[in-house]
């Protein structure tokens, strides 16, 4: 079964340096984020963060630290950057991403790819809840940014701690397995 990619979250809230949430790597992602579309074409699924409408439990105590994120999932902070403006969007108000949309597309012990932001909350969050679905994962580590370098590399060294079910891969590791 051919593995399906999901590019999480590349988006400008991210991506503007200017940004509370900006992943200062951000620019260093979308080379290699491009590449893995071109290898995993039409397998490939892009997420987004949006707030919820009405926040509510620990959310709403989380969007009390980040107001300025209380915004309608139209808004253009919450849009992909432009080299992948306009691609259709799985949307979700939570850090992970797995669910029963990627679930559906990965099908029952299939192979997910990932790469996106950050590696330290929306990455890890959606890695792990696939593998304890069952999913057979890589994450690709030069398509992923985090907050700061630092929590990046703790992100992805605690990653490597669930292998074989996941795995820390590069972009030309991909393209070796895919050709």
């Amino acid at each position: 079964m051919a593995p399906v990619l999901a590019l999480i979250d590349l988006q400008r809230i991210f991506a503007a340096p200017d940004s509370a949430w900006a992943a200062p790597e951000f620019q260093r992602v979308v080379k290699p984020a491009r590449q893995l579309v071109d290898l995993l074409s039409p397998k490939v699924i892009f997420t987004r963060f949006v707030a919820p409408e009405k926040p509510a439990g620990s959310w709403a105590t989380y969007y009390e630290v980040y107001p300025f994120a209380l915004q309608p999932p139209d808004s253009e902070d919450y849009q992909l950057v432009d080299e992948f403006k306009g691609v259709p969007t799985l949307d979700k108000p939570t850090f992970g991403k797995w669910g029963p949309e990627l679930a559906e597309a990965v099908g029952p012990g299939g192979h997910l790819v990932l790469g996106g932001v950050s590696t330290d909350c929306c990455v890890i969050t959606t890695a792990l809840a696939a593998v304890d679905a069952g999913i057979y994962v890589q994450v690709v580590e030069d398509a992923c940014a985090g907050g700061d370098a630092e929590s990046h590399q703790k992100a992805i060294d605690i990653m490597r701690l669930y292998s074989p079910m996941l795995e820390i891969v590069t972009v030309d590791q991909v393209r070796a397995l895919n050709q």
